[in-house]
């Protein structure tokens, strides 16, 4: 086995071969600076310490220590619109989350109901569920054509029994209410959608006008100076690279957030569609067929 290919072998993969070659016991050091003892397997497979982490983070807060005042400036937009875009993807999975429940509990009480304007002579309010208010619209509609008047009182029922059938002219003005209210749930549903995509298309380029700037004044310090090297070089592009940092950051959760929201929303909005589809059918086949 060649040497390349033992350096990119797993670790476990190393002790066996090891051990094939007659190495049974696996030597123990300690280090004279540590009280952990140090072994090969863990030199084969080091622990990720707290230092390492820390040291990230010390990384991150040298690199923002040494951002100019425009990069400051970039990091404290992306943060704001970082706080935005998270409030948004909250509202809306909770938003979403309402509607599809009520949505449930109303599509059960509606199809085990034996007459169509059951739910709504009920006077429950139609709640957090789409489906629900565009049926509230339908019926509501449908009531004012058969009786005249769309309240709901004592005597609503009585007058439903004694109406005659509804007209052509009058079942699509029931689908019109329906149509309707569709539309304005959509619209409802897709409220502040644009924040999230301008944060999907704009934090990155933000951040990358701060990188720009931080990259330029840190050249330009370089030409004061009259002296180019890696130590005077660094800290000025470290700090210009933290807000493409920043902007990625704040580009990729509200990305994913966008992508599931959407395809979410789309969903919901055929279901819309094809209940009001289904309620005008029930309307039609009740209303319609008496003489």
């Amino acid at each position: 086995m060649s040497l390349t290919s033992y350096l990119a072998a797993p670790p476990r993969t190393k002790i066996m071969l090891l051990k094939k070659s007659g190495v049974n016991h696996l030597p123990r050091f300690r280090n004279p600076n540590s009280k952990i003892p140090v072994t090969f397997r863990s030199c084969l497979h080091p622990p990720i310490r707290y230092s390492h982490i820390m040291f990230a983070t010390s990384g991150i807060l040298f690199a923002f220590e040494h951002s100019n005042a425009a990069g400051k400036g970039v990091i404290f937009l992306l943060m704001i619109g970082s706080i935005f875009s998270w409030s948004v993807m909250w509202s809306k999975f909770t938003q979403l989350r309402a509607a599809q429940r009520s949505t449930l509990l109303f599509l059960k009480g509606f199809r085990s109901s034996t007459e169509p304007l059951d739910p709504y002579l009920s006077g429950r309010p139609p709640g957090e569920s789409p489906q629900a208010i565009i049926y509230h619209a339908g019926a509501k509609e449908l009531c004012f054509h058969l009786t005249g008047s769309s309240a709901i009182d004592s005597t609503l029922a009585t007058r439903l029994s004694s109406a005659r059938s509804i007209s052509e002219t009058g079942m699509n003005s029931v689908r019109t209410a329906m149509e309707r209210a569709v539309g304005e749930e959509s619209l409802k549903l897709e409220a502040n959608l644009i924040l999230l995509a301008t944060a999907v298309s704009g934090a990155p380029f933000l951040g990358l006008l701060g990188t720009v700037w931080g990259v330029m004044d840190a050249f330009s310090d370089i030409a004061l100076a009259g002296q180019a090297s890696l130590a005077a070089m660094a800290p000025g592009v470290s700090g210009a690279l933290i807000t493409t940092v920043t902007g990625l950051l704040v580009a990729i959760p509200a990305m994913f957030g966008y992508n599931y929201l959407t395809t979410s929303i789309r969903s919901l909005n055929l279901q819309m569609e094809n209940f009001a589809a289904e309620c005008a059918a029930v309307f039609e086949h009740r209303f319609t067929a008496r003489s």
